[in-house]
């Protein structure tokens, strides 16, 4: 489903087939700066996925050539810091996911059009736990 509509619309749907939750809105993400990853036409980037970012996400986005650190007033981006959410570009996330360092997603809040680029399964293995969830780790399979 695609809307150019700036608030929650009923046919907006996450991963489930329910209702689309918002992501974020500290700082607020979305393509349209309304909180949530929807599905948006003119959205070449894709921005439908709802992640939790972490240092080694944002590290790894940065050497890549998309700072999403530094804050860019210009775009209304305020820069991200580890633990925020934000919508993130699919194909970014699949190229990060490939890489080893995909950030967990938050299911309810990604949209339903991410499952024609990302398998369900894979979406799942990358699913946000609160509970064990350090955005500062820079490499879990570290041991301490």
């Amino acid at each position: 489903m695609s809307t150019d509509e700036s608030d929650g619309d009923e046919g907006d749907r996450n991963v489930f087939g329910g209702e689309l939750a918002p992501c974020g809105r500290d700082p607020t993400t979305g393509y349209l700066r309304d909180g949530y990853c929807r599905d948006v036409d003119g959205d070449v980037g894709e921005h439908t996925l709802c992640a939790v970012v972490t240092a080694e996400f944002l590290t790894y986005s940065r050497e890549r050539g998309n700072d999403l650190i530094t804050p860019r007033p210009e775009f209304d981006f305020p820069g991200l810091e580890p633990g925020d959410r934000w919508c993130l570009c699919v194909g970014r996330w699949v190229e990060a996911a490939d890489a080893g360092v995909a950030p967990p997603v938050v299911l309810g809040a990604t949209d339903e059009s991410v499952l024609r680029a990302v398998d369900p399964d894979r979406l799942r293995e990358h699913e946000f736990d609160p509970d064990g969830f350090d955005p500062d780790e820079f490499d879990p399979d570290t041991p301490e």
